[in-house]
């Protein structure tokens, strides 16, 4: 990355781009979380296929909206009760969240327990938070090694 940043191949910034390739992930080494072991990699895969797909099927929902009338719009927020203790886990629910349209992570409660949740369009928040619970949480804690609460 440093090379094409640099758009060079000289010598001195090639043996830069090493230094710093180096240097960068140990100087930050304790700011990172620790990766937990992946259990099944086979539905690690079948799951970011399914993340791709409602990335997909909400972009076209949230054009509709935002194309149609706004006084359809029902935005709500929503506290979602959250069974994952790991944090890197956690960061990735929140990050697959936040990735589909329509829907962003907004908060973490201070004991991790529930995470708040910006809807651009809630029918219904029961049926959000079961769809949260079985469409994402529950294969993320089957796909890592970390035990639910």
């Amino acid at each position: 990355m440093w090379l094409l940043l640099n758009n060079s191949l000289n010598p001195g910034q090639l043996l830069l781009g090493c230094l710093l390739g180096v240097a960068i992930p140990l100087l930050c080494r304790r700011f990172l979380l620790g990766v937990p072991r992946v259990r099944k990699p086979l539905k690690l895969t079948g799951f970011a296929l399914l993340v791709l797909y409602d990335i997909v099927v909400a972009n076209l929902h949230v054009a509709r909206l935002v194309l149609g009338r706004r006084d359809r719009l029902r935005p709500a927020f929503v506290e979602v009760p959250i069974d994952i203790r790991d944090e890197f886990v956690l960061a990735v629910l929140s990050s697959v969240l936040s990735l589909t349209p329509g829907t962003v992570s907004a908060g973490l409660s201070p004991d991790h327990r529930r995470l708040l949740l910006h809807v651009l369009d809630l029918e219904d928040a029961e049926e959000l938070v079961a769809q949260v619970k079985t469409r994402y949480e529950a294969p993320l804690l089957e796909i890592f090694a970390c035990s639910p609460t």
